[in-house]
């Protein structure tokens, strides 16, 4: 069984599974379902759990060990099996897909992973699991959708903020949802339920945004050309590489030109995007960009892109963050 993030919550108020696999790029969702699934068994009687961590060098038999072990008093367990890596190799997948044909009675396995790609959501352990029990897989919202997710976070508190504030939060913890859930409860310790002023939030919401490359990436192809300002302004405070972040930023012009190359020659855009390697929430942005980004600026912008590597290797003068805010720009506006 699959399900989405936000219908974990109704399927755990029903029996539950022996078997439950949760997995996502966000921490703070995948920490606050396995919290979910935890309270959930042992509200149906599992009073008992082992942690095992599936680091270098794990002996899978300790699976088999944690679900034959029960106590004196014949209580029952949650196994608790983390994969740090996403990947449990070999012997795990074996291991996994052979405790999954046959799931200890007494034993709820809960197994969490940070985010895995296409290729690991079809694999046998994974389909395994998914057939002897529930699949999560957590999404973290949109950048377009923080400030709801931000709404009903304040909701939960029993606080709310106008559409201003919650746009200021969304702006200082972005990229970062478990900086934005520290926010948030800071919020609920210094005020009193109710509707939270601007100025309160000013005062309280500290600058915790995390300026990465895949913030980059979405934001130029996005054409957010507020958010791609902001991030490579954040970019070079933090004082990223200027290697890495053209190299970020050269992926997609690179894709776009591929793909514009595609389209004249009356290629489907749909085998297009596989055969660029372009899939999940990377799609749609890809998709949009396309419209917006013909063969001829893919093209100029691949070039600009040489220029400013000639740049970065002392090959040519000028400013190189500058460059990168007009080469972003350059597909961003279209």
């Amino acid at each position: 069984m699959l399900l989405k993030g936000e219908q974990l919550a109704a399927h755990l108020e029903r029996a539950l599974k022996p078997v439950y696999l949760v997995y996502g790029d966000e921490p703070l969702l995948v920490i606050e379902a396995a919290d979910a699934i935890r309270a959930a068994a042992r509200r149906s009687g599992f009073d008992e759990r082992e942690v095992l961590t599936a680091t270098g060098g794990f002996n899978w038999n300790d699976l088999y060990h944690a679900a034959g072990s029960m106590s004196l008093f014949g209580g029952r367990k949650v196994i608790d099996l983390r994969i740090p890596t996403g990947k449990p190799g070999r012997d795990g997948s074996a291991a996994l897909q052979e405790y999954c044909a046959r799931p200890s009675p007494d034993s709820l396995l809960l197994v969490t992973l940070p985010g895995v790609d296409w290729r690991d959501e079809k694999s046998a352990w994974m389909s395994a699991l998914a057939a002897a029990g529930v699949v999560v897989k957590l999404i973290p919202p949109l950048v377009a959708d923080l400030p709801a997710w931000i709404a009903g976070r304040l909701r939960r508190q029993e606080q709310s903020a106008a559409a201003e504030g919650l746009r200021f939060i969304a702006e200082r913890v972005e990229g970062n949802l478990l900086a934005a859930h520290q926010e948030i409860l800071k919020l609920a310790v210094l005020y009193p339920r109710g509707a939270l002023s601007l100025e309160q939030i000013r005062e309280a919401v500290l600058n915790v945004a995390r300026y990465d490359l895949d913030g980059l990436r979405e934001a130029m192809l996005a054409g957010d050309v507020a958010r791609l300002t902001r991030t490579i302004d954040g970019l070079q405070q933090e004082g990223e590489a200027p290697l890495l972040v053209l190299w970020a930023m050269t992926e997609d012009v690179r894709v776009l030109a591929q793909i514009n190359a595609g389209l004249a020659g009356r290629q489907s855009l749909d085998l297009l995007l596989k055969e660029a390697r372009v899939w999940g929430v990377r799609q749609p942005l890809v998709r949009r960009a396309v419209q917006r980004i013909d063969g001829t600026r893919a093209t100029a912008a691949l070039a600009h892109a040489a220029r400013i590597d000639r740049m970065i290797k002392g090959l040519a003068s000028g400013d190189v963050w500058d460059e990168f805010r007009q080469l972003g720009l350059h597909i961003a506006v279209g």
